[in-house]
């Protein structure tokens, strides 16, 4: 008989399989003051790297695109693409986006086999911090965990963006405590989860008027919150120039004592063309290499941007002069670095958090963790509550409506960047917050006519509130009578707004997302709504370095 043969060859297959996978798996990168190394033999390590990802836009602009590629589970371009990497001696390549319901397991293989790392952004078009109506919530969250949950397996993976380009601008810097609110969450739950050690880190424009107080504030205050490393996306090097008048002595000056690992998370201006790409040499030289961790050109594929490397068509990849121009440069670059146990970081101290006025305007208070136990438990335990069914527009409407009349009944869900004022609840999705606003302003009509005070023209409906008990009773307590306490439970899970995938959409009243609708922001303190509304939710009758 055959089969015991098939069956013996078959295991045979799956411990080859299994002995081989062990064997290639590359040696992870860790990080040690302001640098990297391999884990192993501590040589310094630095990113000779390329973006990979097509058509993608993800800039802080909280685009309503649900819809991009994910180039870690495109096998057949995995099988296209990465020997024309290794030929670039491409040791990193970056990604914009993923889907962590999808299967990567055969591209990281392919790269790990290649010796290329990963790093990844968090987020998705429809699913950032958005500069202009900036949030930090539970679908957040769960979509920034998951990313983290997916990659996590893999040895190849250095670490990931919590943001790219959020803050641009004076007048948009007050979304970057929300970003730097992520960094923190997302550190603490690789550590809760006993992952191995990986960075989170921020990638940042370089804009002349904020880039220094960005670069202190993300490395500002407590390790638990600041980065683990800064990406530098800079374009100031174009054509015949020089490290003088590209910007990047100065740029090198800036960094020589930031205290955590700094890198080029783009670069490679495209005018004039062709690129010749002559800062390679810069940046791996040695008056760059003492402060800089190399970088990632932008990028692989050729797009209307004129960025491309490559030109793709199905299963073809046709080399432009870029792809030759940059073989060329950065088969001369061989930087020389230190070896970890040689090196004594010097430049340990955090930077000093930049102080709020004309050309700051970020506190350095940063936003709670959500928690999506304490949001569903929240409303619960309302009597008054707001449809699920009901338009972004008509939210916008009720929250202008009852916040215009009843500001104390919205200091649950204030969250003011600029200020650092956060209401307990205001990681909580739009539609619960809605719901806590509508059942505070319930509570603050006459007894008399509550009868008529939660119809809010239909959008909204009484129901029977749960008896608040255990965790959930602990909870509401922290979160306090107006919603303005202090909520010190760690959240339970990665969350549970979804799943993040690249077909998923983001709306306030239909799938949850806070940052789809613009939350009415106030000016006043931390007032008080009353002790009767939280003796009401307590009866039942109301309302976690390298």
């Amino acid at each position: 008989m055959k089969t015991p043969n098939i069956l013996s060859s078959a295991i045979a297959g799956v411990a080859l399989f299994s002995a081989a996978t062990i064997a290639a798996d590359l040696d992870p990168i860790v990080i040690k003051g302001s640098k990297f190394f391999y884990k192993s033999n501590g040589t310094e390590f630095f990113m000779r790297g390329i973006a990979y990802q097509q058509n993608y836009n993800g800039n802080g602009t909280g685009s309503s695109d649900t819809t991009y590629t994910d180039p870690l589970a495109d096998v057949e371009a995995c099988r296209r693409d990465v020997p024309l990497l290794q030929q670039l001696r491409t040791n990193t390549i970056r990604v914009y986006a993923i889907d962590p319901s999808k299967d990567h397991s055969q591209c990281m293989r392919m790269l790990q086999d290649a010796g290329i790392y990963v790093v990844s952004d968090l987020s998705q078009p429809d699913l950032s911090i958005n500069r202009d109506t900036p949030a930090w919530d539970g679908k957040l969250y769960s979509r920034y965990t998951s990313v983290i949950d997916e990659l996590s397996k893999y040895s190849n993976v250095i670490g990931f963006f919590a943001g790219n380009e959020v803050s641009n601008a004076v007048n948009n810097t007050q979304a970057t405590p929300f970003v730097k609110a992520a960094v923190r969450d997302m550190k603490s739950y690789i550590r809760r989860r006993n992952y191995r050690p990986m960075g989170v880190g921020y990638a940042t424009n370089d804009d002349a008027v904020i880039r220094e107080n960005l670069a202190d504030f993300f490395c500002c205050g407590s390790n638990e919150a600041s980065i683990d490393f800064w990406g530098y996306n800079i374009y100031s090097w174009c054509g015949e120039s020089d490290f003088q008048t590209s910007g990047y002595a100065d740029r090198t000056k800036e960094f020589e004592d930031y205290p955590i690992p700094v890198f080029f998370a783009e670069y490679g201006c495209n005018t004039p063309k062709p690129r010749r790409f002559d800062d390679v040499q810069a940046l791996y030289g040695s008056q760059m290499t003492p402060v800089w961790s190399g970088g990632i050109i932008y990028m692989y594929f050729q797009e209307e941007n004129d960025f491309g490397l490559v030109s793709v068509s199905g299963s073809t990849a046709s080399k432009l002069p870029d792809f030759t121009a940059l073989s060329s440069q950065l088969a001369r670059a061989n930087p020389t670095g230190v070896k970890a146990e040689s090196y004594s970081p010097t430049n340990t101290q955090a930077r000093q958090c930049p102080p709020t006025g004309s050309g700051w305007n970020a506190s350095s208070t940063l936003p709670p963790t959500p928690n999506q136990e304490l949001c569903g438990c929240m409303v619960r335990n309302l009597t008054c509550v707001a449809k699920t069914d009901i338009s972004d527009d008509t939210t916008k409407h009720l929250f202008d409506y009852v916040c215009g009349r009843d500001q104390k009944a919205c200091a649950g869900i204030q969250k003011e960047g600029s200020s650092g004022t956060y209401g307990a609840l205001s990681m909580c999705n739009a539609t619960e917050q809605l719901s806590w606003v509508l059942n505070a302003y319930y509570f603050n009509q006459p007894a008399a006519n509550r009868a008529d005070a939660c119809k809010f023209d239909g959008n909204a409906q009484t129901q029977r509130p749960a008896s608040a008990s255990g965790t959930c009773r602990d909870l509401l307590g922290q979160v306090g009578p107006a919603g303005t306490g202090s909520v010190t439970a760690t959240p339970t899970a990665g969350g549970t707004g979804g799943s993040g995938g690249g077909s998923a959409t983001a709306t306030a009243s239909k799938s949850g997302s806070a940052s789809a609708v613009t939350v009415p922001r106030f000016d006043f303190g931390l007032l008080q709504l009353g002790v009767y509304i939280l003796g009401a939710i307590m009866t039942g009758a109301g309302m976690i370095l390298i």
